[in-house]
């Protein structure tokens, strides 16, 4: 007959102990070897093996090797850091390589607290939304609440998300864009699609375009969903409804989790917003939300804090951003480039008057006039590129490219656009742009009076520019100018991996320089490398400077400073029109509301408004013998952004004042970092534990270690090359890390490897390489009045989720207990720094012999008295833990899932310790 087993069971089979978990399919045992990690997790039928497998206990302590303190205390650190299935009520928290900020936890929080997730999370560029998303994600997985997910995203985030996801969450997520797709389908059965095949995926926006591909994803559409950039899939022309159509199918599905992610949430468009929170609940679409009842039902799927709100006094987090310090820096044109300018005005003047009455024509003369201005502006070398390109481009296509809206659905263009201005002499305009861009150029000067002082400093810049032909002149003259710094150049001219290649390259240099264009504005984030930006060209996009300083100025910014400079000419008609129409205006807003709005969709009033001031800061309007309207289109205009910014500020007085408060979330947050344990206790563990290995963790400097991988024992180095890391590392143990270093936290491939390889070689010897470490021990210290025993527990727990669909988790919690013989006396921490005091004093080895066995023998005798009921009382503590987490601040209406915690008994003794008071 086969023995039945249940989840937490100790099994002996194949000549060794294991844990049964879960398993997936009925009559399989899943287990994990009682000394392994989670990667020796094996499936197993009693009906195969040759030996059936049968009931183990786990056996206490041996006496020899007796431990010494410090042996002890470096076997209690790796207990707690080697269990990945934690008990608390973050089920994640210990798969994670980073340490989440408190603020961070409030989406999380909110998710719990919902049978169904829906959120909008609508925090400001750099705060965190992709890590909120994640630590979601992480924590539904390890709750058992999803297996499959999808992350929606515009093409050049997919490689930020796959990247993010594995680095920071430990999840494997397979890309999925227009390239690979065909890849990936690639004999699959015709029954199946990739998403079948692929439970983990992130899906670019540009794979979903095609009407067919919409159709086969949204039946095999996983139950979660989350979708980034947001705001890009709920507009109304062609390729946002079409998006937004999508989304509304998806979110039919009253069962399925839908996390949307964006940094402009409103921006003025009342109905774009009203579409957004319509996917959150339908009943949230079209709703004024002016009675509290409804703002509170809101703000539990809603949450947007801006960066002074999570660095104000409530919230503490200022350490966690640098200072962002801003200034302009204005150049002169010299004699040539002002003729330049004129000439290819009077040039764009010409075309606009003999465009006709047709809105096309009209509309096409008018963009390629602020395209051509634009080049222009940007440098001699854009310039001749865009007047020898004359062939017409695509009217709405043009529009886009002007206003900086052209990488939405892809990566920011960058080659110079086609004016589309083919009539007239062009010959002598394109001799004058190729004559100046072999002339010194007043900009680069400009430039390189901004960073000379800066590089003196210490600065890491990286300079945005518009467009290619600029950011290689430029690169030129500023690798002569600076010729001992490392200077490159990434523009979209470079593949994905070409680009994220390069921006890595640089870390091995003490100070670097990049020039880039607004490829890499977004998708790849350049805090760890860079702390200060110069907009070379100003973006017509307001949103695209925010992105631009967002891949600097973020969330895990080394530098205490980060700086940025706008750099701009007086003499210029397009620079002065863009500041006057759009960043001054829009920049007032963001001083207004704390919040940075995008340009107003109404691209016919914009692009007025701009005509309009060109021509009047050029006093040219008086040239043109039509009225084309630009004086009313300026007027427009303004009402276009008086609305945005009555828009968001109607919006914030709607719903901040319901938001999570820091009280509520601290208790957890504290909760987090006491079962992840501070970065003192890691270095200081990873430093013990390569010296018991004979290798020394090197300090270079303030927060700045190098380890030698290649003198661990082979085994161990074998395991950490085979998760990536070999030769020498530089590691940082505090938030935020040096450049080039990695920051190591408790999932960290090194302290992870050390504590699992440690465990394994005190609970089973015979396996292992290493110097075994005793798990019994006994000497003198100060620390206590009384003998006292300290023992080493190791818990696990049966954790089933009472809801619709009932789930059962294995569970596991390293802890402690202290007890004299009069009973215990300390559990957990307390009992933890008793171990942790310094010995003071040796006792002979026959003492150490007798008290330890005199341990043994009493622990014999409570292991099912004493230590089962701190078990039971862990478990009820853990349920409470739970059921407070999932149910404060719960909407009473809807069906949250209870949880029961079961302790499995016996506990396992991993370690046994006496101590005897110091003699006085």
């Amino acid at each position: 007959m086969t023995e039945a087993f249940s989840p937490g069971d100790l099994i002996y089979a194949r000549g060794r102990e294991w844990v049964a978990l879960p398993s997936p399919d009925e009559g399989w045992l899943c287990l994990r070897p009682l000394s392994g990690a989670e990667a020796d997790i094996q499936l197993m039928h009693p009906d195969l093996e040759a030996e059936k497998p049968r009931p183990a206990r786990f056996a206490l302590p041996e006496r020899e090797p007796l431990a010494t303190q410090s042996a002890a205390q470096l076997l209690s650190e790796a207990l707690r850091l080697s269990l990945r299935r934690g008990a608390g009520p973050f089920r994640s928290a210990a798969r994670l390589s980073f340490e989440p900020r408190a603020y961070q936890l409030v989406p999380l929080i909110m998710a719990l607290r919902l049978q169904t997730v829906r959120l909008l999370i609508a925090d400001d560029v750099g705060i965190g939304k992709t890590i909120e998303a994640g630590l979601i994600l992480r924590e539904l997985i390890d709750r058992g609440e999803a297996d499959a997910f999808t992350v929606l995203c515009p093409p050049h985030l997919v490689e930020q998300w796959t990247g993010e996801l594995k680095e920071k969450f430990d999840i494997d997520a397979v890309a999925v864009t227009a390239a690979s797709a065909a890849r990936l389908e690639r004999g699959l059965p015709q029954h199946m699609t990739l998403f079948d095949a692929h439970l983990q995926t992130v899906v670019s926006l540009d794979y979903i375009k095609a009407e067919k591909r919409r159709d086969s994803f949204a039946r095999a559409c996983p139950k979660l969903v989350i979708v980034d950039e947001a705001h890009a899939c709920v507009g109304t022309h062609q390729g946002r409804q079409q998006r937004f159509e999508l989304l509304r199918r998806l979110s039919s599905d009253a069962t399925r989790h839908l996390i949307l992610l964006t940094a402009t949430p409103h921006s003025g468009d009342e109905e774009a917003f009203e579409r957004l929170l319509g996917l959150i609940d339908p009943e949230f679409s079209g709703r004024a939300f002016e009675d509290e009842r409804s703002r509170i039902r809101l703000a539990r799927h809603f949450v947007q804090r801006r960066r002074i709100d999570v660095t104000s006094r409530e919230w503490d987090e200022e350490r966690s951003f640098p200072r962002h310090e801003t200034s302009e820096s204005s150049y002169s044109f010299d004699n040539a480039q002002s003729a330049f300018h004129d000439a290819v005005l009077d040039y764009c003047l010409g075309v606009v008057e003999g465009a006709g009455a047709g809105q096309r024509e009209r509309r096409l003369a008018f963009w390629g006039t602020l395209a051509l201005m634009r080049c222009v502006g940007s440098s001699p070398a854009a310039a001749a590129s865009a007047l020898r390109n004359r062939l017409k481009s695509d009217p709405d296509r043009l529009g886009d490219h002007v206003f900086d809206e052209d990488g939405e659905d892809e990566d920011a263009i960058d080659v110079e656009p086609a004016s589309g201005l083919d009539t007239g002499p062009l010959a002598s305009l394109v001799a004058q742009a190729e004559h100046l861009a072999r002339s010194p150029d007043p900009k680069i000067a400009a430039t390189v009076k901004v960073l000379t002082p800066l590089i003196k400093a210490g600065a890491n810049p990286v300079v945005f520019c518009r467009y290619i032909a600029t950011a290689d002149h430029l690169a030129e003259g500023l690798r002569k100018a600076f010729p001992k710094l490392r200077v490159e150049v990434v523009t979209g001219a470079l593949t994905g991996d070409e680009r994220r290649a390069r921006v890595e390259a640089m870390a091995g240099n003490s100070q670097r320089l990049l020039v880039a264009t607004d490829c890499l504005s977004e998708g790849i984030n350049l805090q760890h490398l860079f702390d200060t930006v110069i907009h070379y060209d100003l973006s017509w996009n307001p949103t695209r400077h925010q992105q631009r300083e967002g891949r600097v100025d973020r969330f895990g910014q080394s530098a205490p400073l980060v700086r940025s400079v706008l750099l701009f000419s007086p003499d210029s008609a397009i620079d002065g029109a863009v500041l006057e129409v759009i960043l001054r205006k829009a920049e007032a807003i963001r001083k207004a509301t704390g919040v940075s709005v995008p340009l107003p969709e109404e691209r016919g009033a914009v692009t007025g408004a701009l005509m309009n001031a060109v021509l009047l800061r050029k006093g040219r309007s008086r040239q043109l013998s039509l009225d084309f309207g630009f004086d009313r289109d300026a007027r427009n205009f303004e009402t276009r952004w008086r609305d945005a910014e009555e828009g968001e500020t109607a919006s914030r007085a709607r719903f901040a004042q319901n938001s999570m408060k820091p009280e509520e979330v601290a208790p957890e947050w504290r909760r987090w970092r006491e079962l992840l344990g501070g970065p003192a206790e890691l270095l200081r563990f990873t430093g013990r534990a390569m010296s018991r290995l004979d290798v020394q963790l090197e300090m270079q400097k303030q927060n700045s270690y190098r380890a030698h991988l290649s003198e661990l024992p082979k085994q161990i180095a074998e395991r950490l090359a085979s998760r990536g890391l070999e030769g020498t590392i530089k590691l940082s143990f505090d938030e935020p890390p040096l450049p080039g270093h990695t920051v190591v936290t408790r999932s960290h491939p090194l302290p992870a490897t050390l504590a699992e390889s440690l465990l394994e070689g005190a609970l089973d010897p015979v396996s292992s390489p290493l110097n075994r470490i005793g798990r019994a021990g006994a000497w003198s210290s100060s620390a206590v009045k009384i003998l006292t025993t300290v023992a080493l527990l190791r818990l696990r727990f049966k954790l089933t989720v009472h809801g619709r669909v009932e789930r059962m988790l294995l569970v596991e919690e390293a802890s402690a207990i202290a007890f004299e013989p009069g009973g215990m006396i300390a559990t957990d921490e307390a009992a933890r720094k008793l171990l942790d005091a310094e010995p003071a004093g040796n006792l002979a080895d026959v003492a150490r012999t007798r008290l330890v066995e005199a341990a043994l023998a009493r622990m014999s005798s409570l292991i099912d008295g004493t230590v089962a009921e701190h078990a039971r009382t862990r478990a009820q503590a853990l349920a409470e833990d739970h059921d407070r987490l999932r149910r404060a601040g719960a909407d009473a209406s809807r069906f949250l899932s209870r949880v029961s915690v079961e302790p499995v008994l016996p506990a396992d003794v991993i370690g046994l310790y006496v101590l005897v008071p110091a003699a006085s």
